[in-house]
């Protein structure tokens, strides 16, 4: 808690970043962590909680009053708003009613709009804040009023001016780089006219699916993307942090999902919960393992004949089950970041199937010697060598079709993907090889 004050004290105010509070949060046990918010300046009590994980967030709804809660959550902007909020409903919804009871009208009816959006929808991740002008206005008025609401803190992190008609119907977006240029006694209008640069806005509609802005915001590197309706009037604004944001809860979600665990429990300290959701996908893991067995007692009396098999076997497996994970990992990647059109699917399968041809050649050959020189046999190098070429073809190929198959249904890739590829290159494996050693070596 001292590295805190010492912090606070040598830093001014308008110097202080939440994020810098919270690293230093996070280093505190929990004795000291309640004293150590109550430090935190008002106005940054929101962010900071924001920027802590969400573990945490119970301990800081603990250390602090409805009206302290309150004062956090009217100094953010209104996409951090609905953050706050429903969080602390998670967390209480009886402190967040009465929270939410004390905002003012403006910050109630805002909250109230966004909730109305679905968690996939870009309007659920657009902050009202924006600033506006018509295009009669005269740029130098303009300016001033930019000038007079950043002084007193009604408008922040602003990179482009909104340009709209009488009808509140967002027609040109200017950056304010662009804006300084432009000659002050003119009105917006007469400067866009008579410049030849495009001023054109790139924006979303409320209802858009949310991936979609994403990728539209990488593709031309923008800083800021305004949001409309229908109607196309302005409704407000995504930004680059949302943005950053948004990409990193989705990369998080797909690398639990690929191991088949729940990212929301995972963040959570319900250890019985978390225990739960990975105890089904176990389940499930525990009876595809039993159908990979099922194969294998199939062949028994080939595995007693020859105990060199059961030495083999898992070679064949290990081989194929690593590199039908590559091609899962690459294709559930590239779908998520939009890589992959609707008409690259054969394509994408080619080149799969034609690196798990190569790869299946090359160690074919390496661990047909390897057994036939370890065994003295052969036959034997022969068979777990067309078996690894089948096995990691087989592997090639699901890794590939199957995120494809679920993206084609409109389920997530990542989801179920692992478990399925694993039964394959096992099943495949374990049959392949047996069969292969009961027909050519028996």
């Amino acid at each position: 808690m001292n590295k805190l004050k010492e912090y606070l004290n040598s830093h001014e105010l308008s110097e202080i970043h939440p994020s810098d509070i919270a690293k230093i949060l996070k280093q505190l046990d929990d004795s000291e962590f309640t004293d150590a918010i109550k430090l935190v300046p008002k106005n940054l009590v929101g962010d900071v909680a924001l920027a802590l994980p969400d573990r945490y967030f119970d301990d800081v709804v603990e250390s602090l009053s409805v009206d302290e809660l309150s004062h956090a959550v009217a100094e953010l902007e209104s996409d951090d708003q609905l953050e706050f909020m429903q969080e602390l409903e998670e967390v209480n919804e009886d402190v967040a009613s009465q929270v939410f009871e004390t905002l003012d009208e403006e910050s109630q009816v805002e909250i109230t709009r966004l909730q109305n959006y679905k968690e996939d929808e870009a309007g659920a991740y657009m902050q009202f804040e924006v600033f506006t002008a018509l295009r009669s206005e005269i740029v130098q008025d303009v300016i001033k009023r930019f000038a007079r609401l950043r002084k007193e803190n009604k408008l922040e992190n602003v990179q482009n001016l909104f340009i709209t008609n009488e009808d509140n119907k967002l027609r040109y977006t200017v950056g304010l780089d662009d804006l300084l240029i432009f000659d002050f006694s003119k009105t917006l209008m007469e400067n866009i006219e008579g410049s030849d640069d495009s001023f054109e806005p790139k924006m979303a509609g409320d209802r858009d699916d949310i991936r979609d802005v994403v990728h539209t915001f990488k593709e031309y590197d923008l800083p800021v993307m305004p949001i409309i309706n229908r109607y196309g009037v302005l409704l407000g604004r995504i930004t680059s942090d949302d943005i950053y944001d948004i990409i990193n809860e989705h990369a998080t979600e797909q690398m639990y999902n690929l191991a088949g665990v729940d990212d929301d429990a995972e963040e959570d300290d319900e250890i019985l919960n978390a225990g739960r959701k990975r105890a089904t996908w176990l389940s499930l893991n525990l009876f595809t393992a039993i159908a990979a067995s099922f194969v294998i007692a199939l062949f028994s009396d080939t595995l007693e004949s020859m105990v060199a098999l059961a030495v083999l076997m898992p070679i064949v497996a290990s081989m194929g089950g690593n590199a039908g994970t590559q091609s899962l990992t690459v294709v559930v990647r590239q779908l998520a970041l939009g890589d992959i059109s609707q008409g690259d699917a054969m394509r994408i399968i080619k080149k799969e199937v034609a690196l798990s041809l190569g790869n299946g050649i090359l160690f074919a050959i390496i661990m047909g010697i390897v057994a036939a020189l370890w065994f003295d046999m052969a036959m034997l190098g022969v068979v777990i060598a067309l078996s690894m070429l089948i096995n990691l073809l087989a592997a090639g190929f699901f890794g590939a079709t199957v995120p494809l198959f679920l993206k084609r249904m409109d389920i997530d890739p990542a989801i179920g993907s692992t478990v399925i590829l694993t039964t394959v290159t096992d099943v495949v494996g374990f049959f392949s090889f047996l069969g292969l050693a009961t027909y050519i070596l028996l």
